[in-house]
């Protein structure tokens, strides 16, 4: 399986909203980083922006 590149960047967030997030994570038993993962994920799959993910086969699928 491939591996996922991830990149990394500075993110600005003024307190109550990082306040917010946080216990959002904390709520969801996530990290900090996971939980704003999820919401940007969430945000862009609600967009229909996330590229299209090719649909696994199963070789032996149909072999008898």
């Amino acid at each position: 399986m491939a591996e996922k590149k991830t990149k990394s960047f500075i993110l600005r967030v003024d307190s109550d909203t990082m306040d917010a997030i946080e216990a959002w994570a904390a709520d969801e038993f996530r990290s900090t980083n996971g939980q704003l993962q999820w919401i940007i994920t969430e945000a862009l799959r609600k967009a229909r922006r996330l590229p299209k993910q090719k649909k696994k086969t199963n070789d032996t699928e149909g072999e008898v």
